[in-house]
């Protein structure tokens, strides 16, 4: 049985150009995208710091790095199906909830079992915001420019994760790391200009049958970009399209329906392979760093260093998708994270000096978060909207088992390996993740995302 939505919601928005309206709404995203991933990068540097004041074993280590994965498995998949069935801006706003109250919790806890327990709930909130900040840039961006302005949303993950170490280098002699987990609890206060600033996303309002409400947002979203391109006329959209009227149940079984069968493998073992080659590595940088012999202050300080090639990195591949396409770009940036990873666990295994340590690590982190970049991009155009947010969700959560496993074998590993086994290990990860890409992905640039899921 066929139906004709009367909004056409996505004929129309796909029409307007990009104006500060839209820039605007994609700021606010990304500035709690932001204050998210300092949260989450922010063990990275203090991992050391903690390790030595409570006398954890590596293993230990390896689980407290490893907790906040797991939190942020259960709220990616949460967080997904609930978005679909609920809307993207309520789950977004409970997701900076719950990894606000998690970080001030971190910052209050007692012990190593209190920790690692609130390190669960704020990846909680982190893995509930993740896949719903995609999902709702890609809504409301057209398909000509969403590539790259999914791939700088993810670019605030380097930014984030630089500033971090900034915050720690400045003041953990001061506050300890305590007292930055509750420093970081207060960007969550943003939830507040996320409720008053951000549309509910006009897509999924017509994809759930809300059409009152989902032709009232797209017209006040029309005014504002007429408002915003200096009161010119849009042009006209195109005309509405027959669509099959679908059910909304089982949302989790149509990932596995037709295309979106091996849409959805690629996608799960790519976020795995790729999550747990990268956090594998990047959590226990800072720790590595003070076990081969560096103070806290230099394997902050050098860490930071290395992290700056992130911005080129992401800039790079924001570019490069939408010149060559999400399957190659994500298979070269994939690639390079698996052979400068090699390289750079032998130069650091070798004493070799600080130089080549630093160019090492800088290669490293600018094919990794490439890789960020179109992995961000990629995920949410392979799913229609009645499914977006629950696809790139679960993708996001197995990513995060990946992710949980890490971190957890380096602990186990480094003893027997040194740094050369644990690096080796993240170069494997990203190899198969690439051969995934290469076996199974699809190619979706330049296209719509109704015409993705056609």
């Amino acid at each position: 049985m066929t139906a004709q939505l009367s909004p056409n919601v996505a004929n129309r928005l796909e029409r307007l150009p990009m104006t500060r309206y839209q820039r605007m709404l994609f700021g606010i995203i990304a500035t709690a995208w932001f204050f998210d991933s300092m949260d989450l990068g922010i063990m990275t540097f203090v991992l050391g710091s903690i390790k030595a004041e409570m006398g954890l074993s590596t293993a230990q280590a390896g689980m407290l790095a490893s907790s906040s994965f797991l939190g942020m498995f259960l709220g990616a998949a949460i967080a997904g199906i609930l978005a679909d069935k609920y809307g993207r801006k309520p789950v977004f706003q409970w997701s900076m909830i719950f990894w606000g109250v998690g970080s001030l919790a971190c910052g209050l806890s007692q012990n190593i079992e209190q920790l690692m327990a609130f390190r669960v709930l704020l990846g909680f909130g982190m893995g509930m915001e993740f896949p719903i900040g995609l999902a709702m840039v890609s809504e409301i961006v057209p398909a000509k420019s969403r590539g790259r302005y999914i791939a700088i949303l993810e670019g605030f993950w380097p930014l984030g994760f630089i500033c971090a170490g900034i915050l720690t280098f400045f003041s953990l002699d001061y506050i300890g790391w305590r007292g930055i987990f509750i420093a970081l609890s207060i960007p969550a206060l943003f939830v507040f200009v996320i409720r008053r600033c951000v549309p509910e996303s006009p897509r999924w309002l017509e994809e759930a049958g809300h059409n009152e409400r989902a032709e009232l947002v797209t017209s006040t979203f029309e005014s504002k970009v007429i408002q915003a391109n200096g009161g010119q006329a849009l042009p006209s959209p195109l005309p509405p399209t027959p669509r099959e009227k679908l059910n909304r149940g089982a949302l989790f079984s149509q990932l596995w329906q037709g295309q979106y069968a091996r849409r959805t493998l690629m996608l799960w073992m790519l976020w795995f392979f790729s999550l747990l080659g990268y956090y594998g590595l990047t959590t226990w940088l800072g720790a590595l760093l003070q076990q081969a012999g560096y103070e806290v202050t230099k394997s902050v300080t050098y860490t930071i260093y290395i992290s700056l090639a992130g911005i080129p990195g992401f800039i790079f591949a924001a570019w490069l998708l939408e010149k060559w396409g999400r399957k190659a770009t994500m298979v070269l940036m994939l690639f390079g994270s698996a052979l400068c990873a090699f390289i750079y666990g032998h130069v650091a295994t070798s004493q070799a000096p600080v130089a080549q340590l630093i160019g090492a690590g800088l290669c490293m982190q600018f094919f990794m978060f490439g890789m960020w970049s179109v992995l961000y991009a990629y995920t949410p155009e392979l799913y229609p909207t009645r499914t977006r947010s629950t696809g790139a969700g679960f993708a996001s959560s197995i990513g995060r088992l990946g992710s949980l496993l890490g971190p957890l074998l380096v602990g186990f590993i480094l003893p027997w390996t040194g740094h050369s086994g644990v690096f080796t290990l993240g170069a494997i990860s990203f190899s198969i993740a690439a051969l995934v890409v290469i076996a199974l992905g699809v190619e979706t640039k330049g296209r719509s995302l109704e015409e993705v899921s056609a």
